[in-house]
């Protein structure tokens, strides 16, 4: 069914509430990868139902359950912890809502597998259903993120298709409460960088659907941008606290602003 199987790469996907995408995007991830895991983050749509019945039929597909709804941060280290217990390295993490592109899972875990050290991030080509405020608005974090990273080179800090290593990531989470919700994806990469992990980044369409092609965004521009802007405080605070180390870092060019 998949092109691709590996026993130290996954693909990792979190879902809340997804509807009938959920199906699709795991029927898209499977054909090119094996195996593919999905946490269902207390859903409440039957999508659940509808996972757990494909992975009664595909071996290479597994399905994690939470109770209730915790928040995609909270989702993927559930599934980190799992992967880590069955001796999985990376996790090629993906949205279930289908923006994120299945055809470039391969090409992302082979430039892993060629830079196990490194983060693979990808880097969004939007085109014309990306909305205008969502695609401007993200330049704001990109812009705080690339001061707090000390210029380590993140193209963007919001696009969740990318491959990390499960064990800097889980280490990373397990030492503070956030990144749990829609902070995840940014104060990731931020923390992996301070700690030495290089990022790379790689082109990759991003779409969004509409209601009737199946999309759906638990966005919520108010709720969310809050909880940016508390996360990039927090992170502000403790990068002028690490400023020296980073600085010292970047000049002898360690870790993560080596080539």
């Amino acid at each position: 069914m998949s092109s691709s199987s590996s026993a130290t790469h996954l693909v990792l996907i979190p879902s809340y509430d997804t509807g009938r995408q959920l199906a699709e995007t795991i029927a898209a991830a499977r054909a090119q990868w094996n195996p593919v895991w999905v946490v269902i983050d207390g859903s409440t749509d039957g999508t659940a139902e509808v996972a757990q019945r494909m992975a009664a039929v595909d071996t290479g597909l597994r399905v994690l359950v939470l109770p209730h709804n915790q928040g995609k941060g909270a989702a993927v280290l559930h599934g980190l912890r799992a992967a880590q217990q069955a001796g999985y390295t990376h996790a090629l993490t993906m949205d279930a809502d289908g923006q994120h592109p299945a055809a470039l899972i391969g090409d992302f875990m082979q430039a892993s597998i060629a830079r196990p050290d490194a983060m693979i991030l990808g880097h969004p080509v939007f085109d014309a259903s990306a909305p205008l405020l969502r695609v401007r608005g993200r330049r704001v974090s990109n812009w705080w993120t690339n001061l707090e990273t000390l210029g380590a080179g993140v193209a963007d800090s919001l696009y969740g298709f990318r491959v990390y290593p499960v064990a800097a990531l889980a280490a990373v989470m397990a030492r503070q409460p956030w990144m749990r919700r829609f902070d995840f994806d940014t104060e990731a990469v931020v923390r992996l960088a301070w700690r030495g992990v290089k990022p790379i980044n790689r082109d990759a369409p991003v779409k969004y659907l509409s209601a009737d092609e199946g999309g759906v965004s638990h966005f919520r521009y108010v709720r969310d941008n809050v909880l940016l802007t508390w996360m990039h405080t927090r992170l502000m605070v403790e990068f002028l606290l690490r400023l020296p180390g980073l600085i010292a870092r970047r000049l002898r060019g360690r870790p993560p602003f080596q080539d």
